[in-house]
């Protein structure tokens, strides 16, 4: 697969060394003879393609795959509290880490290159599988900050435990006690709790005097390993071959970020170097041409199987993205169907509503109404209420009332003529009553 380069926004102005923040500039300081101190940093990722795990990846990851030694947790195997009590956990998994079983990776034959053509100042690993010594590492070039299989030693009187006597107990899976004082036999690999080797300390200040710094595979999570790349000089290039960008690496002007597989990004940096051949060659003199192959097979295949996780990441992205658009739709569509209606129905209520003169002439006609309404409910009131009473019943008032008043009234209006009642006209104010025939 191809790399990608990442330039962080966080190292802002030029570069202070290199021509450009790339690997083709890396390579062109590197020819120009600039580059004659070069400190490399490793970690579990540069020994992937060998077939030895790491330790953080999920799934795949050393810790990952520690539930079936039932401990309390993954980095008890490396706990030296917890060894002391339980060492069987270790010497588990140590019979599948155990030198002799993997070959070095085309990373440790560039290492190794490096070291040949005189560039290598020091060479910091993480890693306990020997792999760096296998590949023909000078031994005083290498610095195993955490330890390794290497060597072995009793924990208590720390006498030196028989090569192949460790071999022999790791290979049938027993857990080797000291000839001396039957006290454990430990690797010398440093566990949690225990100091890094007096080498780490006393050799770390190469990184200072680097002019080039190659990080490869490393999470930079650990301490102190994690500080060696802030001790280069913010003039000097560091150059990260890894899957991700870890710690600080490319807040400087001159970081340079090959985000991939190491050996991927190892590979282009030797042909940018016009090392290839030489490269290849050194590699396959170092595992033979069987192991080669195999190597180069599982990276195909581990490049396929990262491309057909691509391919359905991407498929299953543009099926959401696609799906999230036709909703989208729907709800414009909805939303301008809404938006017809609301103005078909204004225009509907426009056309009903009445004018403001309607609107005045029918609320005095509703007022009018509803005073004619309370006189005639009124007037019942009353005549209801008369009715009601007994005749010899005296009023509640001694004021005769308006209806009793009405009543008399009209009947002194009417006059009897030829036997037919007649309505006598009012009589206005001033006028006399006209005399009978």
């Amino acid at each position: 697969m191809g790399q990608e380069e990442s330039h962080l926004a966080s190292a802002s102005g030029p570069p202070a060394t290199l021509e450009e923040r790339s690997l083709e500039a890396v390579a062109d300081y590197i020819k120009s003879g600039n580059a004659r101190r070069i400190v490399v940093l490793t970690g579990a990722g540069i020994s992937t393609a060998a077939g030895i795990p790491d330790f953080r990846s999920p799934k795949t990851g050393l810790y990952s795959n520690l539930a079936r030694l039932k401990l309390p947790y993954a980095e008890a195997v490396f706990d030296i509290s917890y060894f002391r009590n339980h060492p069987e956990p270790f010497y588990v998994l140590a019979q599948e880490l155990y030198p002799g079983k993997f070959h070095p990776t085309i990373s440790h034959a560039f290492i190794a290159l490096l070291a040949e053509k005189g560039l290598l100042q020091m060479l910091f690993t993480q890693n306990i599988d020997c792999l760096e010594r296998a590949a023909g590492v000078p031994a005083d070039k290498i610095v195993e900050a955490h330890g390794s299989f290497a060597t072995q030693r009793c924990i208590e009187c720390k006498v030196e435990f028989p090569d192949a006597e460790m071999r022999a107990h790791v290979t049938r899976g027993d857990v080797p006690k000291c000839n001396e004082c039957k006290g454990l036999v430990k690797p010398d690999i440093t566990f949690f709790g225990e100091a890094l080797p007096r080498d780490f300390s006393e050799k770390s200040h190469n990184t200072a005097m680097a002019d080039l710094v190659l990080i490869i595979g490393t999470s930079l999570t650990v301490y102190p390993f994690a500080s060696l790349p802030e001790m280069a000089r913010k003039e000097v290039p560091r150059v990260l071959f890894n899957m991700e960008k870890v710690g600080s690496l490319g807040s400087r002007v001159d970081d340079v970020l090959e985000l991939g597989a190491c050996d991927d990004g190892i590979r282009k940096l030797a042909e940018l170097l016009g090392w290839t051949d030489e490269l290849d060659d050194t590699w396959r003199n170092i595992v033979g041409n069987e192991e080669a192959e195999r190597q180069l097979r599982s990276q195909t295949a581990r490049d396929e199987e990262i491309e057909d996780e691509l391919q359905k990441l991407t498929g299953e992205i543009e099926t959401v993205l696609k799906l999230e658009e036709e909703e989208e739709k729907k709800e414009e569509e909805k939303k301008e169907e809404k938006k017809g209606e609301d103005e078909e129905k204004g225009h509907r209520v426009g056309d009903d509503a009445p004018s403001d003169a309607q609107t005045t002439k029918g609320d005095a006609d509703v007022k009018e109404t509803a005073k004619t309404e309370d006189v005639n409910a009124e007037q019942e009131e009353n005549l209801s209420e008369a009715d009601s009473k007994p005749v010899n019943e005296p009023s509640s008032s001694t004021a005769p009332s308006k209806v009793q008043e009405s009543t008399e009234q009209k009947a002194q209006d009417v006059t009897t003529v030829d036997g037919k009642d007649v309505e006598e006209p009012t009589k206005k104010e001033g006028e006399e009553k006209p005399q009978q025939n």
